[in-house]
């Protein structure tokens, strides 16, 4: 099997995943029962782990909250900040864009469904980019909360979110961006950017699945979605997930370390896959800016062959997705790609190819040679 869904998530690098182990084993205490040396040194290494978090997005360590990923922190972000601004008495206003995670989305539209907030949903253009013109309008008209990603989860899209932070600091508009294709991949600045909140997941970037954090600007007020035991300054109770927290850390260390050189890398192959397929597949697009994406990201239509046709005859041999791992089983056609404005052809004919650390030049061959045999199997049916 050769994997190719990293967007999805990612192998734990091995030196993770004997951080996880001590964690479990060695140094398995409670970082909230400090009677003993045992729930020191968890505490300890918590500690730790916040740090490295902290250095690899800009930020201070004092800003992390640990959560069990990005969807729990995109929750809390905007449902703790919508529940504060009701209670000052506020009808909340958010600002987000069309090809936002669902967590994002959905968690918009649930509380727009219960009359809670107004919703200005802001469109992209043909390569998934936003105008900044037009958020700039949105936030003088008096928003108060703005969402926008950092990386697209399907095409790979990278925004600009210094500039948008700075047009949301102008009009003094809370910003939250979803950081969790774009952290350990791209360089970001929480605190020289202007960032207020950003949501993290470890499993993006070699670390344990279930573990993530909220990196919140110090004085942004929040209310909790979650009581018992005050951990966390209040705002996320619940025994801290030690083996997850330590493994994201050391997740964190690492990718500072080797993203750039990593990156540099993964990006010179996915240039050879794209090659290969164009010169192997007649007719195939590359959806998304091919001149700003992720390094790994690939994003492919096989137009008049059905994504699903092509799954159905690679999934013993390669690991591939038609689209957000969150959305997959659903029938309905990417709101991205809806969102960019592909024809039906082009949408369902939609590959999520993602490439990563472990990914070989003989996966990027191989795997070529398998997309190709499949497009003309199908083919000779048609």
């Amino acid at each position: 099997m050769i994997y190719l869904d990293y967007h999805s998530t990612t192998p734990v690098d091995p030196r993770v995943a004997q951080k996880v182990l001590w964690a479990m084993t060695d140094g398995f205490g409670n970082a909230s029962s400090t009677d003993h040396e045992i729930g020191d040194a968890a505490e300890a290494a918590v500690t730790v782990a916040k740090r490295y978090v902290a250095d690899l997005v800009g930020a201070a360590p004092r800003n992390i909250i640990f959560t069990s990923g990005s969807t729990e922190s995109i929750n809390l972000a905007i449902q703790g900040t919508i529940q504060y601004l009701e209670n000052k008495g506020i009808h909340p206003h958010i600002a987000l864009s069309v090809v936002e995670h669902k967590a994002v989305l959905d968690t918009c539209f649930v509380l727009q469904d219960q009359g809670r907030v107004k919703l200005s949903i802001l469109p992209v253009d043909a390569q998934a980019h936003i105008d900044l013109a037009q958020l700039e309008e949105s936030c003088a008209s008096g928003i108060h909360l703005i969402c926008i990603m950092a990386a697209n989860n399907e095409v790979g899209t990278i925004y600009p979110i210094d500039k948008i932070a700075h047009i949301a600091q102008i009009y003094d508009v809370p910003f939250l961006c979803d950081a969790s294709q774009a952290v350990g991949k791209i360089p970001i600045h929480f605190q020289d950017w202007g960032i207020t909140m950003l949501s993290i997941s470890a499993h993006k970037f070699y670390g344990p699945q279930g573990i993530g954090a909220l990196v919140v600007k110090r004085g942004h007020p929040l209310e909790p979605l979650l009581y018992g035991g005050g951990h966390q300054g209040g705002l996320r109770s619940g025994t801290l997930n030690l083996p997850g927290i330590v493994g994201m850390g050391e997740a964190c260390r690492l990718r500072e370390i080797e993203m750039e050189e990593d990156e540099r890398i993964i990006g010179g192959k996915r240039d050879i896959f794209q090659k290969l397929l164009i010169e192997k597949i007649p007719g195939l697009v590359v959806n998304g800016d091919q001149e700003n994406r992720l390094a790994g990201n690939l994003h492919i239509s096989l137009p008049k062959i059905p994504n699903s046709a092509i799954i159905a005859r690679v999934r013993r041999k390669l690991a591939i997705s038609t689209g957000s791992a969150c959305s997959s089983g659903v029938e309905a056609p990417s709101h991205v790609l809806r969102a960019i404005n592909l024809n039906e052809d082009i949408i369902e004919g939609s590959l999520r190819i993602g490439l990563g650390k472990f990914t070989t030049y003989a996966d990027v061959n191989h795997a070529a040679i398998i997309i190709q045999e499949a497009a003309m199997n199908i083919q000779a049916l048609l």
